[in-house]
């Protein structure tokens, strides 16, 4: 019913289908079927999940237990013990998790992940016209999906540093810090909700909670003064490039859409955060403010100094002799994975003649914001670098699967090909 947040599709959470027994990722309050350990369920996190997911409170038996009922009031009704002080506390607790694995009602697959894995909790909704029978298209789906995906990876860049615009760097460790996160969307498909577990997630969700409320009083000042002075101050906030698109995408094509986060009952709100965080909401009246620091943010953000080292794994140059075209796979100076970088003549071959030998090059320039930090430019002090004899085989044989799957030396191609 949930699965991570990279993976290309929705199952039948997100198109309106029917519900039926729910399933719940493993975690350290669960089994291995994900089935929530009732010896260590707190009771009172239990009942504050099953308020913030639209249960009701009717009454029980006063500071023992409380029946709790499911939105629309349909379904099987829960007895929750007040504490584990209660006696047949384990019992009711094991009762309820039972019934709440079985329950069709949407609402008891989050309060099962949230028991499961104790995950704060991102929320987007879209307003969006429905489509057959009330469901939204699956292509508007999948937008909103989408839209999810990218302001996600803006928080998780952002916890890696600050910038206007981060291109290729730091993607790679921001994208392995997503991959415990699960998802789940609401009937109809106007809805997501992202899990995400407190440990190693929260600091994504601390800083996306700064970074919506930077990207709301900026677009306010923007559209009520023209200005974006408030654009730039909101990059310490996590406010970025990638975070405005995403914002963009998510309100493209709705009459609206707002974001709203929730803490991990378990773990409490973090320090200088709301307890309950107001939603917060864009409209299509926001977008040229956003669209306008999306580009503000591509062109001013600068290039960036570096000493970086790499193993050259493609070459190119148009003829025999001359300048040419070097690929980098990144081992160090750089949050890149790859770089291309312009060499005159003698640098060139004495790139040629590392990879030959196996050895990495380290090579001194600028790493240039236009591409997105792709390109290393103004490259000086290209020299091989020294490894120990394990080292070296390693990269000699990474390198030649590298030169039998794409064509090593391509003096054919032009020099800004990839």
């Amino acid at each position: 019913m949930h699965r991570p947040i990279d993976e290309p599709t929705f199952g039948d959470e997100g198109n309106g289908a029917g519900h039926g027994p729910v399933s719940v990722p493993a975690g350290p309050w669960a089994d291995s079927q994900g089935t929530p350990d009732p010896g260590r369920v707190d009771p009172r996190v239990l009942g504050a999940l099953l308020a913030r997911h639209g249960w009701r409170r009717r009454g029980g038996a006063a500071g023992r237990y409380s029946r709790w009922t499911p939105p629309g009031s349909t379904g099987t009704s829960l007895l929750v013990p007040e504490s584990r002080a209660f006696p047949d506390c384990e019992d009711l607790l094991g009762e309820a998790l039972t019934a709440l694995a079985r329950s069709a009602t949407p609402s008891a697959r989050e309060v099962l992940t949230g028991l499961a894995v104790p995950s704060d909790e991102i929320r987007w909704w879209r307003d969006v016209p429905p489509g057959p029978a009330g469901v939204v298209p699956w292509t508007v789906q999948e937008q909103l999906r989408s839209a999810a995906r990218q302001l996600l990876l803006a928080g998780a860049l952002a916890v890696r540093g600050r910038a206007g615009y981060y291109g290729a760097r730091h993607r790679r460790p921001a994208q392995a810090s997503l991959e415990t996160v699960v998802v789940g969307a609401a009937p109809g498909g106007r809805g997501l909700t992202a899990f995400l577990p407190v440990a190693p997630g929260r600091p994504i969700a601390v800083r996306l909670y700064h970074a919506l409320h930077a990207a709301r009083e900026a677009t306010d000042y923007q559209r009520a003064t023209g200005g974006m002075e408030a654009f730039d101050a909101a990059v310490e906030a996590g406010v970025s490039r990638e975070l405005t698109e995403a914002l963009v995408a998510l309100v493209r094509g709705t009459e609206g859409a707002r974001i709203a986060l929730e803490w991990a009952p378990s773990a409490g709100a973090p320090e200088g955060c709301a307890a309950r965080p107001a939603p917060v909401e864009f409209s299509p009246g926001d977008l040229p403010a956003l669209r306008e620091a999306s580009a503000r943010y591509l062109t001013d953000e600068p290039s960036v100094p570096v000493r970086l080292t790499g193993t050259v794994v493609r070459m190119r140059r148009s003829g025999p002799r001359g300048e040419g075209t070097v690929r980098l796979r990144v081992l160090g100076g750089a949050e890149v994975p790859h770089v291309r970088v312009g060499l005159d003549e003698e640098a060139y071959r004495t790139a040629g003649h590392a990879h030959l030998a196996g050895l990495p090059i380290r090579v001194v320039g600028r790493l240039e914001s236009r591409g997105g930090f792709r390109r290393l430019t103004d490259a000086s002090g290209v020299v091989p670098v020294q490894v120990d004899e394990t080292e070296r085989d390693r990269l000699l044989k990474s390198l030649r699967g590298t030169a039998e799957d794409a064509d090593f030396l391509d003096e054919d191609r032009g020099p800004d090909e990839d």
